[in-house]
């Protein structure tokens, strides 16, 4: 449990402060035989805040609750 809650507490950090990922595609754009063009798309996926925010929340109560069971 609270090796989860720590994950979740970096990973709600990270999210607040990158505020998103992106991911690059290729995509053929024409295929002619020997002749090839490919395409090359960056794609960005916002994260909310408010997302990273839950995540630390919910990390720090499974961190505290973790501790309080092992007693």
């Amino acid at each position: 449990m609270k090796l989860v809650g720590i994950l979740l507490i970096v990973a709600g950090f990270a999210g607040i402060i990158y505020g998103g990922f992106t991911y690059t595609s290729h995509k053929k754009a024409v295929d002619m035989g020997p002749i090839q063009i490919e395409k090359t798309e960056h794609n960005t996926v916002p994260i909310p805040p408010i997302l990273g925010v839950v995540a630390i929340v919910a990390g720090g109560a499974l961190v505290y609750f973790g501790a309080r069971e092992g007693r």
